[in-house]
């Protein structure tokens, strides 16, 4: 007998869910516009994903939840390749898991027309051709824009290092007394214990002091 507040929660193994995965780089981005493509094909927030996290690869907590849950028969909606990963070989790895392990389909919303899987699974072993040269021509132009994209991040912040641009922490106003202190260290004259508790400094506290001391006298 099934009580009356848990009918809500019960799915018949034959009927198909609806889930959408969304994802975006960082957590300072915003990926509304993913979830209102998911509503507007009536999928229901419960059942919709959204990691912030690079697409490296597929360790990302809210994809791992929702790939638990995908059964035979469901659908998974995701924007575009990309949002589902940037990795070539680990694109290909789930997709083929999803529609061919589990047999679930997957569709991109950015491309109905070359990737709904439905339209590869109804054209039989010719179909499994198909869809893995198109998959694997799109998730390779995918990984390769990834790489573009760190190019262009590396060589934007070689063009602002060039203009006077500097990066990573500011310099450590270093006072006279830990100078001479290191000094004193430096020669011998002082153990590095005697150095770090005249400075009341912890053992981690003097040496990342002194590596940055160093590394800002050579620079």
């Amino acid at each position: 007998m099934v009580l009356e507040n848990e009918r809500s929660y019960q799915i018949p193994i034959t009927q198909q869910m609806k889930m959408g995965y969304g994802r975006v780089s960082a957590k300072d981005q915003n990926p509304e516009r993913q979830l209102v493509k998911f509503r507007e094909i009536g999928i229901e927030e419960r059942y919709v994903f959204v990691d912030k996290l690079s697409g490296k690869d597929f360790n990302r907590p809210r994809y791992q939840i929702m790939r638990q849950m995908i059964r035979e028969n469901d659908l998974i909606y995701i924007d575009a390749l990309d949002r589902l990963g940037r990795d070539y070989d680990g694109i290909i790895s789930e997709w083929k898991y999803i529609t061919r392990e589990v047999k679930a389909d997957i569709v991109c919303l950015d491309n109905e027309t070359l990737f709904d899987s439905r339209k590869f699974r109804n054209m039989g072993d010719f179909g499994k051709v198909m869809e893995d040269q198109f998959l694997s021509l799109l998730a390779y132009v995918a990984e390769q824009e990834r790489k573009k994209n760190r190019q262009r991040q590396a060589e934007g912040i070689e063009v602002a290092r060039a203009e006077g641009i500097k990066f990573g922490r500011p310099k450590l106003k270093t006072d006279d007394a830990f100078v001479r202190v290191y000094q004193e260290w430096k020669s011998g004259a002082i153990t590095a214990t005697k150095a770090y508790n005249q400075l009341e400094m912890k053992p981690r506290t003097f040496y990342r002091r002194v590596k940055e001391y160093e590394n800002d006298m050579i620079k």
